[in-house]
């Protein structure tokens, strides 16, 4: 295989890892609190460590990553209103699974970082998968994550 090609697959799959670093990231900002840059630091520090260590994924763009979460974080109010004209009318923020919630934030932050949709679509419905293998919550994952970027692309 050309040395191109083993560097583009390469940098694919350190965007898929930094994508689910996202998601988690996002996940404990929420429930702990957290900063992003304590967040953002202890992906860097320890957490891509201990995946490297462990040969769990391929290691993780942390530039891509940490652009995810400050684009989430500094347009979350935004992103959170094209979330909700995303789904059921008679749902509540709180009501969508928390988990949920950080794919929904980390791929609008995506689609408002120009990442072209049906990538972001794609990789986000992966990650979806891996939480959620029984496919209820996938299945809404689809049809909120479509709507999403038809809102957030046609602002």
């Amino acid at each position: 295989m050309e040395s191109s090609k083993i560097t583009k697959l390469q940098k694919i799959k350190e965007k898929s890892v930094s994508r689910l670093y996202a998601v988690q990231a996002l996940f404990q900002i929420e429930a702990n609190n957290n900063s992003v840059e304590k967040i953002v630091l202890e992906f860097k520090n320890y957490r891509e460590k201990e995946n490297l260590d462990s040969n769990n994924y391929s290691k993780s763009d942390l530039i891509f990553f940490k652009k995810i979460i400050e684009t989430t974080v500094k347009h979350q109010k935004k992103i959170d209103m094209n979330i909700m004209k995303s789904i059921k009318d008679d749902w509540a923020m709180e009501r969508i699974d928390p988990t949920l919630r950080a794919i929904f934030r980390a791929a609008a932050a995506e689609f408002l970082i120009k990442t072209p949709p049906k990538v972001v679509i794609s990789e986000f419905l992966e990650i979806a998968k891996s939480f959620f293998p029984n496919g209820k919550e996938c299945k809404l994952a689809n049809g909120v994550l479509d709507k999403l970027a038809t809102e957030i692309l046609s602002t």
